[in-house]
């Protein structure tokens, strides 16, 4: 397992870039996260920066999470009191409160509800309208009598139709009865609940946003008699928002299964002994628990006994069980298999990979992608105009061309209405969450949507060696025996004296005497040599392992000997030296290896589009040359301190554009700052690894890599396809609105159309490929 050390490679919120520290819950400053009550789209996002901004010193000290509907103040963000932020929210028409943990689920269910609610009264009443307006004109005994002559339909469905709708349109040009008004004016009123709040603050900020708009469209519909009209243009948009609110809430469900992948309550076995069912959230460190068959793990921890098959694909995507024995570590969310584990909590419920997942997922919608920023701005510009052009449709006929103000009145409210950037502005955050709760699915935390277009326009990768490329831990790949000496005897010295070392060199000859069934005993009277090799008495004789340097200070090498260990350096392996002080006994070779799958996994990267390999390293640059040359890597770059790294990775992204570093997070930490992407791999467990890149692979597995940048590309496709689809639809009602050729109803149900689609279409993400 490689750890890493915590730096500050956090990018936040909009616009900022990496580098920056990402807030939370628990660092903002003084507790300042607020609970936004009606915060669940971008155009929420964008009011509210334009309200709080200015009290804390630019929206560019602010991060949203619109998940769970909370604004955080950035640390850097200038003092300011709580109440002064809740009266600044209420401004907007939103309502601010501090944010507490546990109220989330809460208020947005509440929010969600009371929206289905008043939609669903606006829909009845605009029923209620219909059922007054046909029954004033004496429409149902006409309907009844249609009925009772099937024979007469040429096509049932388009009779009907066609029969209501020359009814409603000899209707309209009447006085409109007092009763259809009301249902009408209440359809309206239930149906702008959510919406003329906002639309207020926005009139009184002199900023036009989708609320005004709709407003200002309802309220001309009225104004121009066309009662009917405004009550479909207020029902289907508010359709729309509650469509909206859906989205957004089964992006957060997705994220909230995370969550529940581990149990709620875990039994505990306390100092006297006895069992107990206990809640995980009041589970101590250090508190033994115990796991039966088939049960998922409720807390990180480490086996103290027992032997079992761990799945752990919910945490980190792998396909095989993980075999756990006492020692070994295990997290939250796996699942055990068939044996049962008494497991010792090494950390509380809030502080697990598992909680730590769920919780980046969360906050990482904060860090807003491109394509988000662009939407943003585009509305932002986009809907002013369209005011304005309105005004000019609207005005400039009647006045130079002799037109009628009421159609072209009328016109010019189709324009607004159609005009709406909703479907717009909701596509691409549904799609970037979506694709982000995918993604943790699969084993990879990206740290916000800032980071999830970036794969998709690499044009090369640098790549740490050891633990990356390679396995990361030495083996033995070769036993030379000379002067008459066998392999088990050569190999029972050698473990004789590692037998108490824990440097890696001795792990790998000890495990290896161990694999090949020979007996290791302990040397007595062992000395390190530091930076040489140690000495020690073993079966009366005294022995000495160590390097060939240590070797040539021995002065004991000969020809035969020299030309082995020579070759055997050249092509990138460690020679150890095994004597006595009669002579050579022979000599071991270690290596680290090539991951088994590596070199078919660099071949994907290559078809996904990736230009150049390169990998850099601190070992020998023969070693390094041998490795590279195994697995098919474009260019090696050796012998490097970190700064090297940083150094080589600043010429690539001069070179190359857009370069990612893949590295283990320790020493690698410099590089992984300066590429465009960086991403630590096999931080499984550590805390500080999670923190420390943009993507973290949690599982030591770099196949995940080539599903990565494919899902960045499908994901960039979504945003485009929504983009696309919901600009044409504008684009081709702007023209019928213009020629006279759309109405009210017809634009909202357009747009609330293309807000479906979008949104559908975004939520396909969630679907791994």
């Amino acid at each position: 397992m490689n750890n890493c050390k915590q730096t500050e490679k956090s990018c936040c919120c909009p616009g900022d870039k990496p580098g920056t520290t990402q807030p939370t819950a628990s660092n903002s400053p003084s507790g300042m996260t607020f609970k936004i009550e009606g915060l669940d789209c971008a155009e929420e996002v964008a009011t509210l920066k334009s309200a709080i901004g200015p009290l804390v010193g630019g929206s560019g000290k602010l991060a949203f999470d619109i998940l769970n509907g909370r604004m955080m103040l950035l640390p850097n963000a200038e003092p300011v009191t709580e109440k002064a932020i809740i009266k600044a929210i209420a401004k907007t028409g939103m309502k601010g409160s501090r944010w507490q943990s546990g109220q989330i689920d809460t208020d947005v269910k509440k929010l969600h509800r009371s929206k289905t609610v008043y939609t669903s009264l606006s829909g009845l009443f605009i029923l209620a309208g219909m059922f007054i307006h046909v029954g004033i004109a004496g429409g149902f005994g006409e309907l009844q009598t249609l009925l009772n002559h099937p024979e007469n339909w040429s096509f049932s469905g388009k009779v009907i139709v066609d029969y209501l709708t020359s009814l409603l349109n000899a209707h309209t040009q009447q006085a409109i009865p007092l009763p259809e008004k009301i249902a009408f004016g209440l359809a309206v009123i239930f149906g702008g609940r959510h919406v003329v709040v906002k639309a207020f603050y926005a009139l009184k900020r002199l900023r036009a946003d989708m609320n005004l708009l709709m407003t200002v469209a309802v309220i001309g519909a009225m104004f121009i008699n066309e009662w009917f009209e405004a009550a479909t243009v207020s029902f289907l948009f508010a359709l729309s928002l509650a469509i909206e609110s859906w989205s957004i809430g089964r992006a957060r469900h997705a994220v909230e299964a995370l969550l529940d992948l581990a149990p709620s309550t875990v039994t505990v076995r306390d100092e006297s002994g006895q069992e107990r069912l206990a809640p995980v959230a009041e589970v101590s460190i250090g508190t033994c628990f115990i796991l039966s068959p088939g049960a998922k793990i409720p807390l990180d921890g480490e086996v103290v006994v027992g032997f079992s098959s761990v799945n752990q694909a919910p945490i980190t995507g792998e396909s095989m069980p993980v075999t756990k024995q006492p020692g070994d570590t295990v997290f939250a969310g796996s699942i055990n298999g068939e044996g049962t584990l008494e497991i010792r909590s090494t950390k509380l419920a809030t502080d697990t990979t598992l909680a730590q997942i769920t919780r980046l997922v969360g906050e990482a919608h904060g860090k807003r992608a491109e394509a988000e920023q662009w939407v943003e701005k585009f509305a932002r510009i986009y809907t002013p105009v369209v005011m304005a052009l309105a005004l000019a449709v609207w005005m400039i006929p009647p006045l130079f061309l002799a037109g009628i103000w009421s159609e072209w009145l009328y016109r010019a409210l189709v324009l607004l209405v159609i005009a709406c950037p909703c479907a717009l502005v909701i596509s691409t955050p549904v799609s970037i969450v979506s694709a982000l709760a995918s993604a943790a699915r699969q084993g990879i935390l990206i740290k916000g949507g800032i980071y999830i277009e970036t794969p998709a326009h690499l044009n090369a990768i640098a790549f740490d060696k050891t633990g990356t490329l390679t396995c990361g831990e030495p083996i033995v790949t070769g036993v030379y025996p000379f002067n008459g000496h066998s392999e088990a005897e050569l190999l029972s010295r050698a473990a004789a004296l590692e037998s108490r070392s824990n440097h890696p060199l001795a792990k790998a000859i000890l495990q290896y005497t161990e694999k090949q069934g020979v007996s290791v005993a302990c040397a007595d009277n062992v000395t390190v040599l530091p930076g040489k090799g140690v000495t020690g008495l073993f079966n009366g004789t005294d022995y000495w392992l160590g390097s060939r340097r240590y070797l040539l200070e021995r002065s004991q090498e000969i020809p035969e000997i020299s030309a082995k260990a020579i070759a055997l350096e050249q092509s990138g392996q460690t020679v150890i030296a095994i004597g006595s002080e009669r002579h050579i006994c022979g000599l071991i070779a270690v290596a680290d290896q090539p991951r088994a799958d590596i070199k078919s996994i660099l071949q994907y990267l290559r078809q996904t589009g990736i230009e150049h390999l390169v990998m850099l390293t601190g070992d020998n640059q023969v070693t390094a040359n041998n490795i590279a040359a195994q697995i098919g890597i474009d260019e090696v770059h050796a012998e490097l301190l970190p700064a090297d790294k940083v150094e080589i990775v600043d010429q690539m992204v001069g070179k190359y554009r857009q370069v990612a570093m893949i590295g283990d997070g320790v020493n690698d930490a410099p590089a992984l700052g300066r590429a465009n992407l960086g991403i630590a791999m096999g931080v499984l467990g550590s805390d500080a690894a999670i923190e420390i890149a943009d993507i973290a692979l949690m599982g030591d597995d770099l196949s995940k890599l080539p599903w990565l940048i494919v899902h960045s590309k499908r994901t960039l496709l979504i945003i485009r396809q929504n983009i696309t689809f919901a600009l044409t639809i504008k684009a081709a009602f702007a023209v019928l609105a213009f020629a006279g050729l759309a109405t009210l109803w017809e634009a909202i149900a357009a747009d609330m159309g293309a807000s479906l689609l979008v949104v559908a279409n975004g939520l396909r993400l969630l679907q791994a490929k």
